[in-house]
């Protein structure tokens, strides 16, 4: 069985749990990184300002102790009096009280301190061409350690968070692994789990040990329903039987009995079937037999003819290749008989038309209502979760949809609303390994 369903990737908790982690530790060293070199400005600023306002007060007391000293610039502190404007450097002009940073003077970077005395401006450079290199090889110093210590940090928490997850991890593996049709089946943790893995394992353990008993009990009931369902099956076929050998039978009530004796027969293999669902579905591909399909068609439909006799409808098998299968013989007989009955009675009128195709393909076209793309999806999702067609189909897709499961059978579904339906149904083509093994069980 087949069905389209959209894909959607999901990314797992340990790299959303790694990518968070990775994004918080990075977000923080450049908050911090930026945060210092916040503070290292301010505090470069207040430095600056106190060497050259303490060099300024020198000056300015020893002039007033001297009237005749002269300020002579050293190699990296000028001095220049603001008392005529047109002698101050280019960049030193119109600034205003205060400490600024950064400023050229003459090709070289400087800090500059202006402070307004006896109505001029008096200003202090600093040259600090160095320092500003040494500032700048510290600032990729600091970067560098950063990167380096995000990479550590990711390093050592991608390690951390693989080994937190990893419980998580083989948790959901062991789920991924369970099989719907396997009793006892449980999850275990290990002792060093957290509580919370504790809770969900035994919450789980919970659910399939009631899993457990449900199915149990729905195959004690299928299994007590079936055996009570053959007595009168057997009481039907056998007085149909009887009724059929006595002479003077009128033709129309011969016919009558004959269908109720193909009726009997039909349900009687539907209970089988289901015994075998029921205890034991690994059991239908052991019991196989050798299967020529071109000459068991036929058969069938004849048997289902009697279905489209009040109805405008007409049943017609397409010439046939030679096509074998190894399988169950009533196990293809229920499934091809449910196909047919499942196209007669959602048709009322036209032609059915029932062909073979290599290698091994069964395919039924009827001319019913048809379905739209919403319903066959809605069929193929029921028949993925077990519970068969209950919008009119009737138990037969839901038996089909299981035989597909255990036999390896593949069941296509196509229609257009007004213009029919199609349905596929691929058996296994037959091999040499399947023919030795039919010859096996035959023995």
């Amino acid at each position: 069985m087949t069905a389209a369903s959209p894909a959607f990737r999901r990314s797992n908790l340990r790299r959303r749990i790694l990518l968070g982690l990775l994004g918080y530790v990075v977000a923080l060293s450049v908050a911090v990184i930026l945060h210092g070199f916040i503070v290292n400005e301010h505090a470069e600023q207040l430095v600056w300002q106190t060497l050259l306002d303490s060099e300024l007060d020198h000056l300015l007391e020893r002039q007033r102790e001297d009237p005749g000293f002269r300020w002579v610039d050293t190699h990296n502190i000028a001095f220049y009096d603001g008392r005529d404007g047109a002698s101050l450097p280019t960049a030193l002009r119109g600034l205003g009280p205060g400490v600024y940073d950064d400023v050229l003077v003459d090709g070289v970077e400087r800090v500059v301190l202006v402070r307004e005395v006896d109505g001029r401006p008096l200003m202090l450079a600093l040259d600090i061409t160095d320092l500003e290199q040494r500032e700048f090889d510290m600032g990729l110093t600091v970067i560098g350690s950063a990167i380096t210590l995000i990479v550590l940090l990711g390093l050592a928490i991608a390690w951390s968070v693989n080994r937190l997850v990893r419980p998580l991890s083989n948790m959901a593996n062991d789920i991924g692994r369970l099989q719907p049709d396997q009793p006892g089946q449980r999850i275990q943790v290990t002792r060093s789990a957290s509580a919370e893995l504790v809770v969900i394992a035994d919450a789980l353990n919970d659910y399939l040990q009631r899993n457990d008993r449900f199915v149990e009990r729905e195959r004690v009931f299928i299994d007590t329903a079936s055996h009570e369902l053959r007595t009168p099956i057997a009481v039907i076929s056998g007085a149909s039987e009887i009724a059929l050998h006595h002479g003077g039978v009128p033709a129309a009530t011969r016919g009558q009995l004959l269908r109720i004796q193909r009726t009997a027969r039909d349900v009687e293999q539907l209970i089988s079937l289901l015994l075998v669902l029921a205890r034991d579905p690994a059991r239908l591909a052991r019991n196989s037999d050798r299967v020529a399909l071109d000459q068991l068609l036929p058969e069938i439909v004849e048997d289902h003819r009697y279905l489209a006799r009040d109805k405008d409808l007409a049943l017609t098998v397409a010439p046939m290749p030679a096509v074998e299968i190894v399988a169950p013989l009533p196990i293809v007989q229920a499934a091809i008989g449910n196909l047919v009955r499942n196209a007669i009675e959602h048709s009322d009128r036209g032609e059915i038309m029932i062909r073979l195709e290599s290698p091994a393909t069964l395919v039924i076209e009827d001319p019913g209502h048809g379905m739209t793309p919403e319903e066959i999806s809605a069929i193929y999702a029921r028949m993925a979760r077990g519970g068969g067609d209950r919008g009119g189909s009737g138990i037969g897709l839901d038996l089909i949809s299981r035989l597909c499961e255990h036999l390896g059978w593949q069941l296509d579904i196509s229609s257009s609303q007004g213009r029919g339906t199609t349905t596929t149904l691929r058996f296994q083509p037959i091999t040499r390994v399947d023919v030795a093994h039919a010859s096996t069980t035959r023995e």
